[in-house]
């Protein structure tokens, strides 16, 4: 990749985004609170902000099968940034957004990344989100991320977001909010998995404000260790609509989870589900791979790798 990083910040990138080279299409590459990489393409245009806090991404009505990369990176301790970036898609664009924050922390001070993400989605527009935490470093330092997204979606407009967290992130608290127009539809997965002493809570809020929007938010995660996790899922039926949140949950060892649902319906047309479950793994399921010639501890990863997946 011809661009200007280390080889901690080249790993960092490939760990949030899988490139291993410059993409195509239109990408904005951020590492260490500093752009390093910026290009638009003819339907997708990225504006820096006036005041350096983030940039606009504008996608022109239309836009069929395009992409956009945002990956973000932080190799430096004691670092701490707030980004904003906006992103405005235009009506029956059909596009794929992937985003995400590495940090890599080898020193005693905290390294810490807040991205807010708005979004707003014009009238039968798709788009599909793709965001991936991950952090890695032997220092004492934390390594922090408290990520916002919010949603705005236009009528008849579709928003999926594949969410993961899955190593290194020592505390984060997720942010997730939504408002949905007539025919509106949001649908969230999202994997999660804590150690240690790691901290992650995740909050979800839609408001079904349009009749025939609908919203499907399932959250899948695995607390090992000492960890601690709380999920908080809230979604208001305002309107002839239908929700759907799911919560599963693996805990191992001394861990901590937490699952709070909330469904709210204004209106006798909505139709509003919550469900969750939070378990060990079965022993006869570790019994069983072991049979086939894996550890106990090879039979765990197995099982909670397919579980996040």
């Amino acid at each position: 990749m011809d661009i200007k990083i280390d080889p901690i910040q080249m790993h960092l990138l490939e760990e949030v985004t899988g490139l291993h080279e410059i993409p195509a299409g239109a990408y904005n590459i951020r590492a260490n609170g500093k752009g390093v990489a910026r290009h638009s393409s003819a339907n997708i245009e990225i504006i820096p902000k006036d005041d350096g806090t983030g940039i606009d991404i504008k996608i022109k009505p239309g836009t069929k099968n395009e992409s956009v990369h945002l990956p973000v990176v932080l190799s430096e301790a004691g670092l701490t940034e707030v980004v904003y970036n906006d992103f405005y898609i235009g009506e029956n664009a059909d596009v794929t957004i992937v985003a995400g924050c590495g940090i890599h922390n080898g020193g005693k001070k905290n390294s810490q990344h807040d991205g807010i993400h708005r979004f707003f989605v014009g009238e039968n527009a798709r788009i599909r989100y793709v965001e991936k935490h991950y952090g890695s470093g032997e220092g004492t330092g934390e390594r922090i991320m408290n990520p916002q997204t919010i949603v705005e979606i236009g009528k008849n407009g579709y928003m999926e977001m594949d969410t993961a967290q899955i190593k290194g992130v020592d505390s984060t608290k997720r942010l997730t909010t939504a408002k949905l127009a007539e025919g509106a539809t949001f649908t969230v997965m999202e994997r999660l998995m804590t150690h240690g002493k790691q901290y992650a809570e995740s909050e979800f809020e839609v408001d079904l404000n349009g009749d025939d929007s609908g919203a499907h938010i399932v959250s899948r995660s695995v607390a090992k260790d000492a960890s601690d996790q709380i999920f908080i899922s809230k979604i208001h039926g305002n309107a002839k609509c239908s929700g759907h949140s799911e919560c599963d949950a693996i805990i191992i060892g001394d861990a901590k989870i937490s699952a709070v649902p909330e469904i709210t319906a204004d209106c006798s047309d909505a139709s509003l589900i919550h469900e969750a479950a939070i378990g060990k793994i079965a022993g006869e399921q570790i019994i069983k791979l072991m049979t086939l010639g894996l550890t106990e501890e090879e039979a765990e990863e197995q099982i909670i790798n397919g579980f996040l997946k």
